[in-house]
């Protein structure tokens, strides 16, 4: 590889969300905003500068109007960043737009306009962290990536678990196994529920590409909404938090499928079957039995496992006590105490047909309420200092104690964010890996 490359590739996977690029995208709006500002001529502080202020604000306003109030993609109120530099942002284009401005400060003036917007996205971005590297904000295939179509089909001589013991019992590492797992996407057809899905992505961990090859446990994992399956690699980290834990258990670690959930990045099917979609059938059918079709894993249900963030975490739920054959353990967090589109009238009107009943045949407390989940487990989590989540988390702890499940309650440090997500995941990796038979518990 040429030293440009490697430059390149260094500089996509440089983190701005730490260090000097994270303060550069922080100064980098106020310092525009204030080049933008500076003028001496009468009449620009008594009237330009406040008629500015005042269409930011109403801009920010009328922002909270049409996505809180009427258009409502999703129900988590807009964060405080997006609505201050929304508001900021054209203040700013106010203030760049003047019939005075010669041929050469009118594309300094947008680009400083364009700055203040990019350091309010950035901050938006901070708070949340779903794309700790350029490579995410950008796209660009993950370094572990590979076309689906180059990896090796067919089966391979398998190595299984001795009876009563884990999988690390009859498993060591062959010679000249990888190092690291590898990632890669796949169109996952809703054969059975007709779901319009983007496509999927997934984790194969080292062991997977070994000849014998174990029969691994599979972890089902669900994004947010908005979202895609991809942040699960972006601000989830996950393809590095699976290979961190392969690396200390001989190249074991769960095969990770991410379907996709939602249908597009602002469509919400609530995880239920609606005239949005079919959104459980696909990920409790068609996803599993995918996976059986395509991909070498241990076919022993009590050995899968489903998670999700936010509402991805809400929808893990809903198939953990839908489908509790197929997903016994789940990864609950930061979850919705139940499914939402912003109120209990909207989306029992929106995605019930109006019906209580269909609401509540769905909704995971009151399915907890009624059924018994002696064989099933979770981990809920939520962050230190998420005041919103963080009771939602209790109730749903609460509701699945009183069901007979096993929980594990768990937290870190930070709000509702990636940060917290991709910690908990790190953190309870061990656990869930004693739960799926790869280790022993320790």
């Amino acid at each position: 590889m040429t030293p440009g490359v490697q430059t390149g590739k260094a500089v996509l996977d440089l983190s701005i969300v730490t260090g000097p690029m994270r303060l550069l995208l922080l100064v980098l709006g106020p310092v525009a905003l204030l080049a933008l500002l500076a003028r001496r001529k009468p009449g620009w502080w008594t009237r330009r500068v406040p008629v500015a202020l005042a269409v930011g604000a109403a801009a920010a306003g009328l922002l909270v109007l049409v996505v809180q109030i009427l258009w409502r993609p999703f129900p988590d109120p807009l964060p405080r960043p997006a609505v201050l530099f929304t508001g900021l942002t054209v203040a700013a284009l106010v203030l760049a737009v003047r019939r005075d401005a010669g041929w050469r400060r009118a594309p300094l003036a947008l680009l400083a306009v364009a700055a203040v917007g990019v350091s309010g996205a950035a901050q938006v971005n901070q708070q949340f962290q779903a794309y700790p590297t350029l490579r995410g904000v950008l796209g660009l295939p993950l370094q572990a990536q590979v076309p689906f179509a180059d990896l090796p089909r067919g089966p391979r001589a398998v190595v299984t678990a001795p009876p009563g013991q884990p999988l690390d019992a009859a498993w060591s590492a062959p010679p000249g196994q990888s190092a690291t797992g590898v990632v890669t996407t796949v169109d996952i057809l809703g054969r059975r529920s007709g779901f319009r899905a983007r496509p999927a992505w997934v984790y194969l961990p080292p062991a997977y590409q070994s000849t014998p090859r174990p029969l691994l446990p599979v972890v089902v994992l669900v994004a947010g909404q908005p979202g895609t399956p991809r942040d699960w690699f972006d601000g989830g980290q996950l393809n590095q938090v699976m290979d961190r834990y392969a690396a200390a258990h001989a190249g074991l670690a769960p095969v990770v499928v991410v379907p996709d959930a939602l249908g597009s990045q602002l469509a919400n099917p609530l995880c239920v079957d609606s005239p949005a979609g079919d959104a459980f059938t696909y990920l409790s059918r068609d996803v599993p039995e995918w996976i059986d079709r395509t991909l070498q894993v241990d076919p022993d249900r009590a050995r899968w496992a489903v998670g999700g963030i936010s509402a991805g975490a809400t929808c893990a739920l809903q198939l953990a006590v839908g489908q509790p054959a197929t997903f016994p353990t789940a990864l609950v967090l930061s979850a919705q105490r139940e499914p939402t589109l912003g109120s209990r009238a909207h989306t029992v009107r929106d995605r019930f047909g109006g019906s209580e009943a269909a609401f509540r045949a769905a909704n995971p407390l009151d399915v907890l309420a009624r059924r018994h989940f002696a064989d099933s487990a979770a981990v809920v989590a939520v962050g230190a200092q998420d005041a919103l989540y963080g009771p939602q988390a209790d109730a749903l702890a609460a509701g699945m104690r009183a069901a007979g499940m096993t929980v594990r309650r768990a937290t870190a440090p930070g709000g509702h964010s990636w940060v917290v997500w991709r910690a908990v995941l790190a953190d309870e990796l061990p656990w869930l890996g004693s739960r799926l038979g790869l280790t022993a518990a320790g």
